[in-house]
């Protein structure tokens, strides 16, 4: 693969920013039945204050050039069947040269920016624990990544992009973290890379099914006669709960994301409720500041491909394989878990074993889906004891141990 790398900077045209505020000045609100509070969706009163505030307060320009502050760029990629496409990312490279190698992969309605937070504590160099060269890429109809044009784009897919973007960077070797759809990418990059490439894998949505008794009989026995925990049994009813009340857009954009899609590219508005339920509802009381939601959505405006791309990874992994989350080829290589407390779907801790080699796992008294935004010390802790001196993924990508000292600087 030619070498296509060019520094990125986000640059936004005023012209599509003065067409955001217009649409927003044009915004139609639907009435709300009183005291309906969250039960309905989306609060209108916190509807009409985000859109305000983002027609009239919220400085895009200023977010800008802070999110420009991280080095980003873009490389062309090829993939099989589907032709080049290019893919923005972040790189931001420690100044270990023996920092461990690690891909960042988001989900929906995430995107790069998500591991923003955790940049600077896994890059941080010490003696006492390994540091990391981050790679953050924007999947394929994410954020400022080109978008497939053909039908059929699916999990071997993106993690044919996320595999090629790593060995073009000279990474022949190295290790992911991912959470949502990031989980999922992260599984078929190990089931297609595991040992080749990929040396370990860390996720923070851990979702599996029961033990099968043809695939996994002694666990199967297990699953027939250990008694769950209480906190298991809290974590079975959060999750049926969530599956009650919370996963209608699930069910939208696996069937028809191109329907729902007119709506999220054509009114920021409609965008803005869309994903801000999310914000709020998969988070465990995250304090989120309104400057700080709008940005979140305006990544989504912006985007290169518009904000419907990104809905069709549900239809083109699920209408393939309904199972997609719960099953996947078994790796042996080292396998990390970090529990939250509202997660979307919370199981058994013995389900999660046949997933893959788990040799480390760490539960965490707070926090939701958006792991790395909630609680980004909590995952970047955990990735360093599983990956430090007397982890048990310690030196898994050879010569890589992440630790500073006066021979292993750049």
């Amino acid at each position: 693969m030619s070498d296509t790398e060019k520094a990125f900077q986000i640059n936004v045209s005023d012209a599509d920013i003065e067409f955001l505020h217009k649409k927003l000045e044009l915004t139609r609100f639907p009435d709300e039945l009183d005291e309906a509070g969250w039960n309905y969706g989306a609060p209108l009163a916190d509807v009409r204050r985000l859109v305000a505030r983002w027609q009239d307060g919220y400085d895009w320009r200023k977010v800008e050039a802070e999110i420009n502050a991280i080095p980003q760029f873009t490389r062309d990629i090829d993939v099989d069947g589907f032709g080049t496409l290019n893919i923005h990312y972040i790189h931001q490279r420690s100044s270990v040269a023996t920092a461990v190698p690690l891909l960042f992969v988001h989900g929906w309605p995430g995107h790069f920016l998500e591991v923003r937070k955790m940049l600077p504590i896994l890059t941080a160099a010490s003696p006492d624990h390994p540091s990391f060269h981050v790679v953050a890429l924007s999947l394929p109809g994410f954020g400022f990544s080109e978008a497939p044009k053909k039908k059929g784009f699916r999990g071997l897919q993106y993690a044919e992009v996320a595999n090629k973007l790593m060995l073009a960077l000279g990474y022949n070797e190295y290790v992911v973290q991912g959470g949502d759809w990031g989980y999922y990418v992260c599984k078929v990059l190990v089931g297609e890379y595991g040992t080749k490439t990929v040396k370990a894998w860390h996720t923070n949505t851990p979702v599996a099914g029961p033990p099968s008794v043809w695939k996994h009989p002694g666990r199967f026995l297990l699953f027939l006669v250990k008694p769950w925990t209480a906190a298991e049994r809290a974590g079975f009813v959060h999750s049926q709960t969530f599956l009650k009340k919370g996963s209608g857009y699930f069910a939208e954009q696996t069937t028809q994301p191109q329907t729902v899609g007119y709506s999220l590219a054509d009114s920021p508005a409609g965008l803005l409720a869309w994903i801000y339920e999310k914000l709020v509802q998969w988070t465990d009381s995250y304090p989120w500041e309104d400057d700080e939601v709008l940005t979140w959505i305006s990544i989504h405006w912006f985007s290169r491909a518009g904000p419907a791309a990104s809905t069709r990874i549900y239809y083109e992994v699920i209408q393939h394989d309904p199972g997609a989350f719960l099953a996947g080829k078994y790796s042996p290589i080292p396998f990390g878990l970090s529990f939250f407390p509202k997660e979307l779907t919370i199981v058994p801790k013995l389900w999660t074993r046949t997933l893959g080699n788990v040799v480390f796992e760490a539960d965490h008294e707070k926090g939701g889906h958006f792991g790395a935004h909630e609680r980004p010390d909590d995952i970047a802790s955990d990735l360093r004891k599983m990956f430090g001196k007397g982890g048990p993924a310690y030196g898994v990508v050879p010569g890589k141990d992440g630790y500073a000292d006066h021979n292993a600087r750049l």
